[in-house]
């Protein structure tokens, strides 16, 4: 179990670390957004390049993001069931999801885009708008994205059958605790 938890813990830093770079999207989005504004409304200038700038923050801020919030165990779930059960249902819940539909979903999905980011760094492709963006950088942000959901993934698997084989995990490793969200 020892080299899993290592593997867990490398794919949470490198979880964390593009956690970091999506936490600045944000802040790049927003500046790039007002300064459009600003140079659309005052100056009666600006291009379509800002906009879709902005867009492939976006689509960053999500695809490197998602990962960092299913570490943090703030993805939304459904709380039907989930919040009645004891912790012990909750990992084995946990467990099973993450083996029957996240890994599945998330392995076909970087597999299946892959081939589309490949095509569009081929074929050069450009957006249509006039003065559009490469369109690449965009399309690798989901085999990316859904890669590194795969892994994290896989790292909460490992923590979660650590904690079934009764192995405590150091403070900060998971973020198991369920707390039922405010209506």
């Amino acid at each position: 179990m020892r080299p899993l938890l290592a593997f867990s813990r490398g794919v949470d830093a490198l979880t964390a670390g593009f956690g970091r770079i999506a936490d600045w999207l944000v802040l790049i989005a927003c500046t790039i957004s007002a300064a459009n504004a600003f140079a659309r409304y005052g100056f009666a200038s600006g291009s379509n390049a800002w906009l879709e700038a902005q867009w492939y923050c976006f689509a960053g801020m999500v695809m490197l993001g998602a990962s960092h919030t299913l570490f943090r165990n703030e993805h939304v779930r459904v709380d039907l069931v989930y919040g009645a059960l004891g912790m012990r249902a909750r990992i084995w819940v946990d467990v099973l999801g993450i083996l029957f539909f996240l890994l599945p979903a998330m392995a076909l999905l970087a597999w299946m885009t892959w081939p589309f980011f490949v095509e569009s760094w081929v074929r050069a492709e450009v957006s249509s708008s006039p003065d559009g963006l490469i369109r690449w950088p965009a399309k690798l942000l989901l085999p990316l994205g859904f890669l590194l959901m795969t892994i994290q993934g896989l790292s909460e698997l490992v923590k979660r059958v650590a904690l079934l084989r009764g192995i405590e995990l150091p403070p900060g490793r998971l973020h198991a605790a369920y707390a039922r969200p405010d209506q």
